[in-house]
């Protein structure tokens, strides 16, 4: 058995299911800060809003990119102190998986290896930014994943469908 596939979680069995981490990347990054250097002299409490989005796409037969996209908007006030905004994708390997077992791995295992990427870089840009450090909170994708199939059905169900879960392209819209 090659180290590959140890690592990968075929198990040594062929044509086994597999999933495989081929490349990560930053594939957009922004950070504003409009109301500088006013902003550092704000009184009050900041408000933090952090929206969460996916999207994959189908790359090959066994290849998928995954994008996570993450954005923090911090307000003080009425004024917008900071807008953060990372995508950090990455290229998956998945194989030898039905397709409901594929959307859930696109869904929940494919973000949770992005997350630690998308949280540190959004962190080095708000430090960088001159603004007190900030950690993001871990994320349960599990949930999130459980949460948007659980709405696909109910819409699934108002338009007098199965209730199927949505194909891998759409999966895991957080």
């Amino acid at each position: 058995m090659s180290e590959q596939d140890t690592l990968n979680g075929a198990g040594g069995e062929p044509g086994g299911p597999a999933f495989t981490v081929e490349k990560l990347y930053l594939k957009d990054v922004s950070f504003e800060a409009p109301g500088t250097p006013q902003v550092f002299n704000e009184a009050g409490q900041p408000q933090l809003q952090m929206n969460l989005s996916q999207h994959v796409q189908k790359l090959s037969e066994s290849a998928y990119e995954v994008v996570l996209g993450v954005t923090l908007t911090c307000t003080t006030g009425d004024k917008t102190a900071y807008l953060a905004e990372v995508q950090q994708a990455g290229v998956f390997g998945l194989s030898g998986f039905d397709p409901m077992t594929l959307d859930v791995m696109l869904g929940t295992h494919c973000p949770n290896a992005l997350y630690p990427y998308a949280r540190q870089a959004i962190s080095d840009l708000i430090q960088g930014g001159g603004f007190p450090p900030f950690l993001l909170q871990p994320i349960n994708f599990d949930a999130l994943y459980a949460e948007g199939a659980r709405q696909r059905a109910e819409q699934a169900q108002g338009n007098g469908m199965d209730g199927g879960l949505a194909g891998a392209e759409t999966a895991g819209n957080a």
